[in-house]
């Protein structure tokens, strides 16, 4: 008799269900709309005037007339006179500021249709039935925004990612550190955990631990620490900063594209948060490296590492010199960084800027690397990483557009337009009234840290989770801003526990240590990380970050 093992579905699997649900729920909920309002407040939060949606109206700002149209179906439009000052494209929903006030969109009142709109099997000329979810679901929207914008951003960021990591300068760069520091422990372990971390935060470091994990794990073991101390330092470590990211392209800014609010935005909040985290998890990385150097047995991997205390060599250390190519590739990144934060915060620069960013950095660092003939590197080299490194990501581009087929399939996202989307969200609204704001947001984040055991993919959950999350959170108070710190805090900090991740299971496997084992020292952490962040969700509402 075969035994064979339970296995998560694949999240295409889950998505399909997902649709096959929404559209069961077309037939028995009834549609519904929310009345959106553009109200015209001065800069105290003091209500000048509200204006309906698709209606043009006069607002005396302190003594200068605006002119208020709402009546474009993709943008509302501030004039003065006869110039156009300045606009708010309705599916990101921003704020305009205008001299002395700022016009702002809110939901209005929810009206029940009382009719059910029930979703056929399959639509001609473009419409959306239950078999066309896919494909217009990945056509859906344009390039400021989800899905098209958001696919082609992912697509072109990991070419671009493709072409830097094929240059070596990141390996070379890790590597050089631990080489310069493998006798000095003390200093070794927060340099590598800061600089893991900071991978993570800015490109989203996960899968490109592994192979550094099979450098650092047998140093670690070889220095009288465990395997444990080696995966919190790489994986670990990577997990904090994609959670606490303010630029990670994967995560946080696909889910603030989603939402409809600035790519980029909340960076400082989420920078402090950034260095409160990797400070508390290096802590706890030296204070646990510490006991298990005292006592090995402790060690609920002292077993598994039998292997790697008899077969580690330093002599791979030294095979990957940092040369030159490498330095001015690193410099790259960082003026390419430099160059997104500066257009962010300066121009407003939002997806097909920040994707452009990314691909001049690849660009150059490919041209850099042929020249000093990085890793061999020739012309064909930065089209054939490129394409590998898109490659990599297409799976989760392909996600993006399936999970806004779910959006579709449930009649569209417009807040104004009736459909069983808006019935959900009012429904789910209704049922956190009377909730603290501070409680609801906290909710939000169990409820992502809850579902990315099953979509662990970021880019996937954030096109899953935010179309619905952010209406939600304007629906009950919550801002936008939170919603998002909600989903990257619950969908980073569970990768490191949940056995539905790839990366984690890549990484116990090169560790040689069972998930169960893994699980008995992470659970202690995951509940440090869980309150500290429990911590972070209430401050942002307090403060109101937006």
């Amino acid at each position: 008799m075969s035994n064979k093992q339970w296995r998560m579905p694949d999240t295409y699997v889950i998505i399909f269900f997902i649709v096959l649900l929404a559209a069961a729920l077309t037939y028995v909920i009834p549609t519904g709309y929310f009345n959106v309002n553009y109200v015209v407040e001065d800069m105290d939060s003091n209500v000048i005037a509200v204006v309906e949606d698709n209606q043009t109206q006069d607002v005396d700002v302190e003594g200068t007339i605006y002119t208020i149209d709402t009546t474009d179906s993709s943008r509302t439009y501030v004039y003065l006179g006869e110039e156009e000052i300045g606009n708010i494209r309705k599916s990101k929903a921003s704020a305009l500021e205008i001299e002395g006030a700022r016009v702002v969109q809110e939901y209005g009142d929810f009206e029940n249709t009382g009719e059910t709109k029930a979703i056929k099997v399959f639509e001609k000329w473009g419409d959306v039935g239950f078999l066309n979810y896919m494909f217009e679901g990945l056509v859906t929207g344009d390039k400021w925004g989800s899905a098209v914008g958001v696919v082609a951003f992912i697509l072109v960021v990991g070419g671009a990612f493709g072409i830097i990591l094929r240059t070596g300068s990141v390996d070379a760069s890790i590597i050089n550190l631990i080489t310069k520091f493998s006798k000095a422990d003390l200093v070794l372990i927060p340099l590598l955990f800061f600089v893991f971390s900071l991978g993570g935060a800015i490109f989203g470091m996960g899968e490109e631990a592994i192979p550094f994990a099979m450098i650092v794990v047998p140093l670690m073991i070889s220095m009288g620490y465990d395997a444990i101390v080696g995966i919190l330092i790489t994986y670990g470590a990577t997990q904090i900063g994609f959670a606490t990211s303010w630029m990670n392209p994967f995560s946080v800014a696909i889910a603030q594209g989603i939402a409809g609010i600035q790519v980029g935005s909340g960076a400082t909040f989420r920078i402090v948060m950034w260095i409160v985290f990797t400070a508390i998890g290096i802590a706890f990385t030296m204070f646990y490296g510490s006991r298990i150097k005292k006592d090995p047995l402790r060690s609920v991997a002292y077993e598994s590492d039998h292997a790697y205390r008899e077969e580690f060599s330093n002599k791979d250390l030294a095979s990957n010199p940092l040369k030159l190519g490498h330095i001015l590739v690193l410099l790259t990144i960082v003026l390419g960084i430099v160059w997104t934060v500066w257009g962010v915060q300066a121009h407003g620069y939002y997806i097909p800027e920040i994707a452009t960013v990314f691909f001049t950095m690849g660009l150059v660092s490919g041209i850099i690397g042929v020249i000093f003939k990085l890793n061999d590197m020739a012309v064909n080299s930065i089209a054939e990483s490129f394409k590998d490194g898109a490659k990599d990501l297409v799976g989760a581009a392909l996600v993006v557009g399936m999970a806004q087929g779910i959006v579709l399939v449930l009649g569209h996202s417009s807040a104004n337009s009736a459909s069983v989307l808006n019935t959900i969200l009012n429904g789910m609204a209704n049922s956190l009234n009377g909730i603290p704001t501070a409680l609801t947001a906290w909710i939000m984040y169990i409820m992502q840290s809850v579902f990315n055991f099953f979509v662990v993919s970021g880019s996937g959950q954030a096109a899953l989770t935010m179309p619905l999350m952010a209406p939600l959170a304007e629906l009950v108070g919550v801002t936008k801003q939170v919603a998002v710190l909600a989903f990257q805090l619950g969908d980073g900090f569970t990768n490191l526990i949940v056995p539905t991740s790839g990366c984690l299971m890549g990484v116990l496997g090169v560790a040689r240590l069972d998930w169960n084992k893994w699980f008995k020292f992470q659970w202690k952490f995951q509940a440090l990380l869980f309150v500290i962040a429990s911590i972070f969700m209430f401050g942002a509402v307090i403060i109101g970050l937006a």
